[in-house]
This record gives C-alpha cells, structure tokens and sequence, in this order.
C-alpha cells in the first residue's frame, strides 16, 4: 500500500527551517549591506547592492590581528590538551591502582570549580610569573581547564577497547609503548575527535581568561575585538555581523573535518 503522505510533519518540517533559516539570512544578508542601507530598510530587506566592504574592513583592520592571535592560541591549546591527555587517559585506563584511581578523582575536582571562582589568584599567578599581557598567559589557564572534561572523554572511550585486545597485544610481546601509539590510540579517534572540538571551541570562545589576562590590542582575542564595532555613535551591525561570520569559519571547519570521528565515537569504537 502506497504510505499516506504526513502533512502535519511536512508543516513541522518547515516551520523549522524557517526558524533556523531567518536568522541566517538576517546574518548573512547583513554582512553584505552598507550601514546606511541596513539603518534605512531595516534587517528583512534585501540589500540595494552587494559589497564586500565589511568583510574587507574587517580583515584589513585589527579584526585580523585578533583572528591571528585566536588561531595561535587555539592551536597551542588543542596541542597541549593533545600531548596531556591521551598519555593521562591511558595511565588512568590500565593503571588499575589505588593512586592512580585517587589521582584521577582528585584531576576531575576541576570540573567542579568554575573558571570565575580562581579567577583572582590566575591574575596573580600569571602576574608573578611574567605573561601577563602575553598569549602564553592565556593559553595555559585555557589548556588546563580543559583538561578535567578532555581526560574524562578520552577515559571512557579507551575503556571501550575490548580487552582481548590488551591481551593480544600482550602475547605478542608488545611493550605498553607499543600498545598505546598501534593499539590505542587509532581505535580511541572518536574520543580524541571530541577533545580536540571541545578544547578548540573552548580556547576559541575563550573570554573571561583573555578579558582579565590581556590588555593590549597586540594580544587581543576575537571575543574581545568584536567590541571594536560599538562606537559612542551606535554599532556598526553590517560589520559586526561580518565578523562573526569570519569567526564562526574555522570552527566550522574543524567539525566539518572531525565530524566523521564523532560519529564514530558516539556509535562506538570502530563504529561498530
């Protein structure tokens, strides 16, 4: 029998793209507009003409200075997070022992603590310590609050790995090297997918750490730089906008090139 068309779930259907879909139109139409015609028309119309001046102001001005200095500290945070936490999940995985397992409790008591509440005593460290007003003073604070959540992740989906698997490895003759770069890390890509997304969304969105840590416009993040288009005037919306959508770019990529990993480490190891 031929199945009766669901006109209820078709209506659903587009009522949700239409809400999904108006705000990226306002967005994207916007970013194309010149200030005076999006002032004049308002945000729904469609643009008297297409420029590029917005995109164009925005890499040309300090908004680029601000997305290299993103970049860079993603880029460190991610490798940190990469080069502490798969060696940590591993050790907590096979460890087995009673201080491992203390030391792995005592590592996710950062989860409970916000960033807000040490906020004061990070200042004055990274004060002591010669980074303030320097990438590297956010980059540390950023890689290490990630590090609780990362660990947990990359725990979990290494506990995964069938222990037969341990145990083939091990008849083989296999050292614990050997089984952690051959064995354990190509089954554990889902989770190490999802801990480079979490950390490069968290260093890229990053905004107390770069607020309180930095104060020159050499070290200024794009979280901050976007308060460059709010003049005493009024705020330049078009380039606002402009520069979001710059911004939203790399993140973009990066889930379009680890969305496969993810996947896979949400259906399980091998994706199986």
């Amino acid at each position: 029998m031929k199945p009766r068309p669901h006109y209820l779930a078709g209506a659903g259907s587009l009522l949700w793209l239409f809400l999904v879909g108006l705000p990226l139109y306002v967005m994207l139409m916007a970013t194309v507009r010149s200030r005076s015609d999006y002032a004049r028309n308002g945000p729904l119309a469609l643009p008297e003409a297409l420029t590029l001046d917005n995109y164009r102001s925005a890499l040309t001005g300090g908004f680029g200075q601000y997305f290299l200095n993103t970049v860079l500290v993603t880029v460190a945070v991610v490798g940190l997070v990469l080069l502490l936490v798969p060696p940590l999940a591993y050790a907590i995985v096979r460890g087995g022992g009673r201080i491992t397992s203390g030391a792995f409790r005592l590592f996710l008591l950062g989860l409970a603590i916000p960033a807000q509440a040490v906020i004061v005593p990070m200042f004055y460290l990274i004060s002591q310590a010669g980074l303030y007003d320097n990438l590297i003073g956010v980059v540390l604070p950023t890689a290490a609050f990630c590090l609780p959540v990362s660990a947990l992740v990359l725990s979990g989906a290494m506990r995964d790995i069938p222990p037969e698997l341990y145990e083939a490895m091990a008849v083989d003759g296999a050292s614990p090297r050997r089984v952690f770069f051959r064995l354990v890390l190509p089954l554990s890509k889902g989770g190490l997918s999802t801990v480079v997304v979490f950390s490069a969304l968290q260093a890229w969105n990053g905004f107390l750490f770069p607020l309180v840590l930095t104060q020159s416009d050499s070290t200024k993040l794009i979280t901050l730089g976007l308060y460059d288009f709010q003049t005493e005037h009024g705020v330049d919306i078009p380039g606002l906008l402009a520069a979001v959508v710059l911004s939203m770019l790399p993140v973009l990529l990066v889930y379009l090139f680890a969305r496969r990993a993810l996947v896979q480490g949400l259906m399980g190891v091998g994706g199986k």
